[in-house]
């Protein structure tokens, strides 16, 4: 065979290959997509559109856009969630052992709708997590006899939730529309130690409506969910408390370092450092007073209202 015979035949093996491999790629984000996908549907009950889903080559991570979760027939809004971004970090090996292990994920959820219709029927009660809390004990034993959950682990999950919105059709205004209520929570903390993927789905209403005003105007019994997620919301962390007192103790130890270069500094140094020291000792005390508005700001049981 020529030399330039044998180097066709090497572009052709090389162009094959990366068919091949562009085609596993692509079968590859297509197969976890509909993984995905009809996971979400089968907690919510709910059906779904994401506009943008990737599933990394060289790491296991998998990265969402644009998801939407729609409210069922009947309801004039579409959307009841808008996911914009959503991080799922997962553990491939214990797939192969029917388990599900999930180190990290993080969703960013831009607006929660609730609407009441003008007979006064709910879209919160479409989802799968609300109509389980109304069954019977009996009811969810035999469920749980006929349907066992795989294991799943979430180590952490952490949550931003931007704004809920109330829509209430049957108290339209003179111009026939709704009633609007909007409530602005910007909501931003994390949970660990997950073992129940109804918990995610629950955790993102409660914590969504507990910082409204929108249960107690429906009747609808939040009461029954939170207790379903007592020992996840037992967990929860303030993200931004956390980075605050971060940023405390870095600070102070700044200011420690700071010091120290005095003590070694030559004289006409000193007054340099000397200022510089003050000025970190400023910064310190008002991230210490920042750090502790957080936690003032946090403690109550419930956010502002708006």
């Amino acid at each position: 065979m020529s030399e330039g015979g044998a180097m066709k035949k090497a572009v052709r093996l090389l162009a094959l290959t990366g068919i091949v491999i562009i085609g596993l790629i692509l079968a590859k984000n297509v197969a976890a997509k509909m993984a995905v996908e009809n996971g979400v549907r089968f907690v919510t009950g709910l059906k779904l559109n994401m506009k943008h889903f990737r599933i990394g080559l060289l790491d296991s991570t998998v990265g969402i856009r644009d998801l939407k979760l729609y409210n069922p027939k009947g309801f004039e809004d579409k959307v009841m969630v808008d996911m914009p971004e959503i991080y799922v970090d997962y553990m491939l090996q214990p797939f192969f052992k029917g388990k599900i292990h999930l180190p990290e994920i993080r969703i960013h959820l831009k607006e929660f709708v609730v609407v009441r219709k003008a007979d006064g029927t709910l879209n919160l009660d479409a989802l799968k997590v609300v109509q389980n809390e109304k069954k019977s004990a009996e009811a969810k034993r035999k469920k749980e006899e006929h349907g066992k959950m795989p294991e799943i682990q979430i180590d952490e999950f952490r949550l931003q939730v931007e704004k809920v919105v109330f829509r209430d059709y049957s108290k339209k205004t003179t111009n026939e529309q709704p009633s609007v209520k909007e409530f602005n929570i910007n909501l931003n903390e994390s949970y660990s130690n997950i073992t129940n993927p109804y918990s995610v789905v629950s955790l993102i209403v409660v914590k969504a409506l507990a910082n409204t005003t929108i249960a107690s105007l429906t009747n609808f019994d939040l009461g029954s969910l939170q207790n379903s997620v007592s020992d996840v919301l037992a967990s929860s962390k303030k993200i931004a408390v956390e980075a605050a007192l971060k940023a405390k103790e870095s600070a102070a130890q700044a200011a420690k370092d700071a010091k120290k270069m005095i003590s070694s500094a030559p004289d006409d140094l000193k007054e340099t450092a000397g200022a510089l020291t003050q000025k970190t000792k400023g910064l310190s005390k008002d991230l210490a007073e920042t750090a502790e508005s957080l936690k003032d700001k946090l403690k109550l049981p419930f956010g502002s209202k708006d």
